[in-house]
């Protein structure tokens, strides 16, 4: 079977241009070769063309090997370059290597040709790969990966880029805050893929609405942002309105059901006198809550004179709720088992420990409801400390002495613990108390989280590592994704983000990014873990990569491992 083979070969000798295609057809390909001996020729033929590879003798009459590679460089600059010669010395070979030939053969070793092409197509392939998947992680830096919008990094740096404008140009823009009303519903019904989908389609909604200069982004969930750089607030208000009735008006599809959704949407001015990004987000926010609270699918102004009563009534709701229910010992641990792919693992169990919350009936509050109140409204370390003791009192219990010695546990952390200056030393005194062995933890916090308090989340590491536990970068690739972090955070595990994990085996593009973070995870000396393991086929793609441990539906579901857990966590 020949294999096509596209050639641009830089020759004045049409007996060697024969030479090399009969050597090529000889190796069962089927060379398609143009054959050009000066520098515009080539530069039309690179321009015009695609082609596998570029073959360049040393020195034509008036056109030179260096000139040839300059050419193919400033077309194509990922071409292979391969030097053929009657007559090259090794100082000229060399320093046409330096300037970006790939290799040099001599015209009376033709053997070396095919072997050479073949290596030289292989390793631009390799070539492309990588910086393809360079380019996915660079993305995904920027941009939330199901959405195509902004994240909430990039939104947060155009944001103090306008409250600097703001104050240095008397500038005003518009913050908008948009919660979809409805979502919850609509996801609960039908499932995350219908949540999914119908975000996609409202993310191209908005985009094809917004003005051109205008940032839109996805903070999270069903919560987006919009930015209206120098926009008057009697504009801004038109476009917020415009925004709501076109969300109004559509209708999205699922599997022959129709479903009408609504947006509420929260209005703050960023003046010369606004004081900082989390403070006009939070007057967003809280204006936003106003028009839910006021029936949804409206438009509210955040206005100076109403924000504390706003805020008293939000915080109140769920501090209350948070604090009653760790005073009436109302949040329970489950566990959710890992399994390693590799046998060099060695651990008999791995496991990671998530917290639930319930109801005063009982029923089950899963994390998302409750979390982010946590974090925004700055009780988020109370329940980690809840977390970090019943894990150990459990633990402590629980685990016969061999499986104190062959297991790791993984319990989530949360960013705002890392700038608690007591948290180490709390998790430090609940070892000794219950005197388990360190190494049996790994602590885990986000890679968001991580960066966004950097100096913080190094020492709190190298102080949690100090006395032998371990810790891990979860989400990793969620964030602001950047390699060169893991230099800095002397972590011992990274978990793969699940939605990079889901649909690995039909999608290419999420294949890549797995295999890009799973080898320089390797090469940083860590372990991997890929989370979101929903069925056999994610599995073995997995462990063809060479992911370490998976963790996900496939492998165990999560199971309460105490109907109960203690009141206190002080």
């Amino acid at each position: 079977m020949t294999v096509s083979l596209r050639v641009l070969l830089v020759e004045d000798s049409e007996n060697d241009a024969m030479l090399l295609k009969r050597e090529l057809q000889r190796a069962q390909y089927e060379p398609v070769v143009l054959r050009v001996d000066n520098g515009p020729s080539m530069q039309r033929a690179l321009q015009n063309q695609n082609w596998d590879i570029v073959v360049t003798d040393h020195n034509i009459p008036g056109f030179s090997s260096e000139e040839a590679i300059a050419i193919a460089l400033e077309c194509k600059p990922d071409i292979p370059i391969i030097i053929v010669s009657g007559s090259i010395g090794e100082d000229i070979a060399v320093a046409a290597m330096k300037m970006g030939a790939h290799d040099y053969i001599m015209k009376d070793n033709l053997k070396r040709l095919v072997p050479a092409i073949e290596r030289e197509l292989r390793e631009a392939e390799m070539r492309r790969s990588h910086r393809l998947a360079e380019a996915t992680i660079h993305h995904l830096a920027y941009h939330d990966q199901l959405t195509g919008l902004v994240n909430r990094n990039e939104f947060d740096r155009h944001l103090n880029n306008a409250l600097d404008s703001a104050k240095c140009d008397n500038i005003s823009h518009v913050l908008l805050y948009l919660d979809l009303d409805q979502f919850k519903v609509i996801n609960d019904t039908c499932g995350h893929q219908a949540g999914d989908e119908l975000l996609s389609q409202l993310a191209l909604l908005l985009r094809e609405e917004v003005r051109g200069n205008d940032i839109l982004a996805r903070l999270g969930g069903d919560e987006f942002g919009l930015l209206l750089e120098n926009c008057p607030l009697d504009k801004a208000k038109v476009i917020a309105e415009d925004l709501r009735e076109l969300v109004s008006d559509f209708r999205f599809v699922w599997r022959d059901k129709s479903f009408s959704i609504g947006v509420s949407i929260g209005m703050a001015r960023i003046t010369k006198d606004a004081q900082g990004a989390d403070e006009v987000l939070g007057a967003a926010d809280i204006a936003c809550y106003a028009a839910k609270d006021m029936g949804r699918d409206r438009v509210h102004v955040y206005k100076d004179d109403d924000s504390e009563l706003l805020r008293r009534q939000t915080e109140m709701q769920w501090v209350s709720r948070i604090k009653d229910a760790l005073e009436d010992g109302r949040f329970v641990l489950h566990q959710q088992q890992m399994h390693s792919l590799s046998r060099l693992n060695g651990r008999v169990q791995c496991a990671e420990f998530l917290v639930r919350m319930l109801d005063e009936q009982d029923n089950i509050i899963m994390p998302g409801a409750f979390i982010p109140a946590a974090e925004r409204y700055g009780i988020m370390s109370l329940l980690d400390r809840w977390v970090v003791r019943s894990t150990i009192a459990y633990l402590a219990d629980n685990l016969s002495a061999s499986e104190k010695n062959d297991s790791t546990f993984f319990v989530n952390l949360s960013g705002s613990s890392l700038g608690d200056s007591d948290f180490s030393t709390y998790i430090r005194q609940q070892i000794t108390h219950y005197n388990i062995p360190p190494e049996l933890l790994c602590f885990e916090i986000t890679e968001t989280a991580a960066i966004s308090n950097l100096s913080e989340a190094v020492k709190f590491i190298n102080e949690i590592r100090s006395f032998g536990c371990q810790f891990a970068l979860d989400d990793f690739g969620s964030g602001l994704s950047s390699f060169s972090y893991l230099k800095t955070l002397p972590v011992d595990y990274l978990k793969i983000d699940g939605s990079f994990v889901r649909d690995i085996e039909v999608d290419p593009m999420n294949f890549a990014i797995v295999q890009a973070i799973n080898e320089i995870g390797h090469v940083a000396g860590l372990h991997t873990i890929a989370e979101f393991v929903e069925n056999e086929k994610t599995l073995e793609s997995l462990r063809g990569i060479g992911v370490d441990f998976v963790q996900g539906y496939c492998i165990a579901h999560p199971k309460a491992v105490r109907e109960k857990m203690p009141v206190s966590a002080s």
